[in-house]
């Protein structure tokens, strides 16, 4: 039903998600992060919006990946129909994938990030991302764009794709939170809606808005800077 990518850009600190799907809303129902925490992607038959927020709060109060996957899937007796993986701010990713997933289902782990798919059209679709990843030294989310075009031409979800959706998390910039929830083509629509977001006029107003690092961010003189960024003048 559903392939994910969750990784750290070494590079850059960015923690990066990403994923599509052959039903819709894919970034609603799959990926979440934190930049004190980490990330994790819920999905199956049957998925879980409440295992990503435990997940999430687990790793923001220390524990691992591999630790708050176990004690989240563990208590929960329907845990058969769901799929769920996470990677902290440190350490391996971890995956759990239930016993009555749709085949081909399964997780892929690394140092540095894990993948997750059910319902894949083969058993090549894992290997696939984590090595477009890893052969990747671009820019995070242009490599989270590559990976999931490198899961489709792998064979990708059974039924094809509808929807797709990435989050790119960095102390120092504001969050790239993207989502193509319904489409014939929702990988070109995602690379559409990247490129327009490091354009002006939308680009430029990222530019003055707080972000982790700098929480109190704003305009420096202007006192009404809004509609220069939205016209591109500045």
């Amino acid at each position: 039903m559903t392939f994910s990518l969750l990784a750290r850009d070494e590079k850059t600190g960015a923690l990066v998600a990403a994923a599509a799907t052959g039903s819709l809303c894919v970034g609603g129902w799959v990926i979440r992060g934190a930049l004190g925490a980490g990330l994790v992607a819920s999905q199956g038959t049957a998925p879980s919006t409440l295992w990503r927020d435990e997940v999430l709060a687990r790793m923001q109060g220390g524990e691992s990946a591999e630790a708050a996957v176990k004690a989240v899937t563990r208590a929960d007796p329907k845990r058969g129909h769901r799929q769920l993986s996470a990677l902290g701010l440190r350490g391996a990713g971890a995956g759990f994938t239930g016993a009555d997933s749709v085949s081909v289902a399964d997780t892929l782990a690394w140092k540095s990030g894990v993948c997750a798919g059910n319902m894949l059209s083969n058993a090549n679709v894992l290997p696939a991302m984590r090595e477009a990843w890893q052969a990747e030294d671009a820019d995070p989310a242009e490599r989270a764009l590559t990976v999931l075009r490198s899961a489709e031409r792998a064979g990708g979800d059974a039924r094809g794709l509808k929807s797709a959706a990435m989050l790119v998390l960095r102390p120092d910039a504001p969050p790239l939170d993207l989502r193509v929830d319904l489409s014939e083509t929702p990988l070109d629509d995602l690379g559409h809606l990247l490129r327009a977001a490091r354009s002006s006029p939308y680009a430029d107003w990222l530019g003055v808005v707080p972000v982790a690092e700098d929480p109190h961010r704003g305009p420096e003189t202007d006192p009404h800077p809004e509609q220069a960024i939205l016209n591109g003048l500045t």
